[in-house]
Order: C-alpha cells, then sequence, then structure tokens
C-alpha cells in the first residue's frame, strides 16, 4: 500500500472514531458502486449522513476539506440515494459531511468537521 493511501486509511479511522464520540453511528465504510466511493455512511438520530474525508500531512498544499470540489459534493448526493436504494433504507432526511484530517504522525490529529456541506 502507498504511503499516501495509508495515511488516507489512518484519516478515515479517525474520522470515524471522531463521529462516533460525537454521537453518529458508523454503519458503513469505503463502500463502492460504478458510480463512485463513499467513505464513511453515518446515522445520526434518524438523519443518514455520507462523509467525505480529506486527510494530509501537511498544510503545505492547503487544508484538507480544500480538496473537496463541488463535482466530488454532486457525486456524493447521487451515491447517498443509490446506498440507501442497495441497502433498502430510508430516512427522514439525510445530508453530506466532511471531515478534513491534518496529521503529521508526530501527535494528535487536527480534525474538522463541516455538517451539510451541501
Amino acid at each position: 500500500m502507498l504511503a499516501k493511501d495509508r495515511l488516507g486509511r489512518r484519516g478515515e479511522a479517525t474520522a470515524a472514531v471522531y463521529l462516533e464520540e460525537a454521537g453518529l453511528t458508523i454503519v458503513d465504510r469505503n463502500w463502492r458502486c460504478p458510480a463512485g466511493e463513499i467513505d464513511l455512511v453515518a446515522v445520526d438520530g434518524s438523519t443518514l449522513v455520507i462523509v467525505e474525508v480529506k486527510t494530509r500531512s501537511s498544510e503545505d498544499f492547503g487544508q484538507p476539506l480544500e480538496a473537496i470540489t463541488a463535482a466530488k459534493l454532486e457525486r456524493l448526493y447521487l451515491l447517498a440515494s443509490k446506498w440507501a436504494r442497495s441497502h433498502n433504507l430510508r430516512f427522514s432526511g439525510f445530508r453530506i459531511d466532511a471531515v478534513g484530517v491534518l496529521d503529521d504522525g508526530t501527535g494528535a490529529p487536527r480534525i474538522e468537521h463541516l455538517q451539510g456541506v451541501i
């Protein structure tokens, strides 16, 4: 596994723990279909939460959340309905959250969580 892939997996694990501590329930990780991938799927009460996680080891190329494009958010919107249909589940609503993890491996990672980014 490449170093950037290891960093990404570590960031997703960090984000999952953070979200669970915030009261969300993680119900799926790295779900894939032909249209794309969802990093984390969570439930917050009766709301389905699709989570995009971006991890960086430094700010040399900007903040982690700056890497989330409008096209990616549109794709996540589509993937949310595909995930719910494939699991035959209904929710009172859904939202897309973004979690940025800055983790240089030397201390506690910095986490930024934005709820309802679209």
